[in-house]
Order: structure tokens, then sequence, then C-alpha cells
């Protein structure tokens, strides 16, 4: 335990999420005694996020517009929508450069335990944009985790009241792994997933 207002900070970064008490003692530290750290800025930047990010009214992604620049992009293909369970799945999914179509967040998944339900999540806004009848594939994209497989199940049964194809991203043993540490569940689903090489 530190004095005053240095055990402050450290108690503040160790709110965020992923930030444990040494990680949070750590940034506190650096930002203390790194000298050219421009604090003012961090501060700057903090507030400005607060002020101007916002959720995209389309997709629930997050951006500084009332649409965000997937749903603005002209190029992408509406008739495919990719339901992820935060904003940084968007980026993560991004990165592949394999998806052109549009994205919908839900903005959690659900989980009993932490009291999230159907209800807390953005599905009445999913069946709206389904509504419109031009989607012609959703694709399921939550984390393959307890919380990630039930939410993903729940709009599976949702959807069969859509005429609208539903399918789930594969999963199974990562690139460089090593089959003896890969649990039951995750080998279980490389072989559910196995694709034929001739």
């Amino acid at each position: 335990m530190y004095d005053g207002i240095v055990q402050e900070l450290i108690d503040e970064f160790g709110r965020l999420p992923g930030i444990g008490p040494k990680s949070a003692q750590r940034i506190a530290f650096h930002i203390l005694q790194t000298q050219n750290f421009d604090v003012s800025r961090l501060a700057e930047l903090l507030a400005e996020v607060r002020e101007k990010v916002r959720f995209c009214e389309v997709c629930g992604n997050i951006t500084e517009e009332q649409r965000c620049s997937i749903c603005r992009d002209p190029r992408r293909d509406a008739t495919l929508i990719c339901v992820v369970e935060e904003p940084k799945d968007v980026v993560a999914i991004e990165r592949t450069r394999q998806f052109r179509g549009l994205y919908h967040v839900l903005g959690g998944a659900i989980s009993p335990i932490d009291g999230v339900g159907p209800d807390d999540l953005s599905i009445p806004h999913l069946m709206q944009r389904l509504g419109s009848g031009e989607v012609r594939e959703v694709i399921i994209a939550t984390d393959p985790n307890l919380e990630g497989e039930a939410t993903a199940a729940y709009l599976s049964r949702l959807l069969t009241s859509i005429e609208v194809p539903v399918s789930r991203l594969a999963s199974g043993l990562p690139v460089g792994g090593d089959l003896e540490f890969a649990d039951e569940v995750t080998l279980g689903r490389a072989f559910e997933g196995r694709q034929q090489l001739r």
C-alpha cells in the first residue's frame, strides 16, 4: 500500500478490465517516473473519447459519426451480417480481410451469473435489421466460451422464425498449437469442423 494519491491512482488503474494490482502499480509508476510522459494529453484524450465516441446507430460498433465507417462503405455486402459480442471483435475480424459484409454488435453475451440476459443485448435491433428481407446469411461469431455458446444457441433458436440461413464460425486448434495441450472441447470442435483435403 502506498500513501494518498499514488494509491488512488493505482486503484483507479486496477478498476480497468484485464489490469490486476501488479499491472496497475507498473502503469502508475511508469507515469510517475517517465519525465516526458504527457499526462495532460492522456487526460485530454480520455475526456475527448467520452465526449465524441458513440455507438453506430446501425450496427453498434464504435464511431465518432452516427454510422461507423463499415456501415457507410457502399462496397460492403449488405446481405451478410456477422454478429459479434463487442466492438473489439469487429476489429479482430477486419484484420483477417476475409469478411466483406456488415456487422451487428450485441454489446455482450448472455451470462446469467453476471445478470446479463437476452433483453440486455441488442437482439431486438438485430431482429429489426433482419426484418428488411435484404439479408441472405447471418454468421454468429460469438466467443467460443460458455457465455458465447449460450448466446449463439439462443440466437440460433430465435432466428429459426426467419427464413435466413444461420452459420457459426468454426472453432478448433490454433495454428502452431500442440494436440497434447488442447482441451477436449477444442479437439471435439476440430473434428467436427474438419475439411476434406481431396
